[in-house]
């Protein structure tokens, strides 16, 4: 359980890196308009939505499989043992095999390469911060940034 805690502590470490990174993106819009867009608040509960459903999924894993003082990165209820698991069976690696590729290959792409574009500072915290919350969160923390870009950048052209 210790191993939970410890991704829960980085993946809100990861978040406040982004938005300290980001202050002109995450201040209120110069426009007196809402702090959050419905857009946005909708992306925010589809992440944390995300994580919940994750990290109540990895405790029933660890709870399952780890050993007392067992060891968090091989062995029973480790990392190593949570990713052969996911390749247990074709349906299984199935989604593994997609999961792996959208959030290790296409999540930095993306979020990399279109964040520069955008002028979000740090844009690879976004995969890092897969790593602790979930993929989804990280599109959805992602695609809530881009809501708000959008909206600082119409709010300095209607000043």
């Amino acid at each position: 359980m210790v191993s939970l805690i410890i991704h829960l502590v980085l993946g809100i470490a990861v978040i406040a890196w982004i938005v300290r990174a980001n202050q002109h993106v995450f201040a209120r819009p110069g426009d007196g308009s809402p702090m959050f867009s419905p857009l946005e608040i909708l992306f925010y509960v589809i992440g944390v939505v995300s994580i919940a459903l994750g990290y109540y999924f990895n405790h029933q894993f660890v709870a399952t499989y780890a050993v007392a003082g067992g060891n968090p990165i091989w062995g029973p209820g480790s990392w190593q043992q949570f990713i052969v698991l996911g390749y247990a069976n074709p349906a299984a690696a199935s989604a593994s095999q997609d999961y792996t590729i959208i959030n290790v290959i296409l999540l930095p792409l993306f979020t990399i390469i279109d964040g520069y574009r955008r002028g979000i500072k740090r844009p690879w915290l976004y995969f890092v911060s897969s790593l602790f919350t979930s993929c989804a969160f990280a599109y959805a923390f992602y695609f809530a940034t881009l809501d708000r870009v959008h909206r600082q950048q119409q709010a300095l052209t209607t000043v």
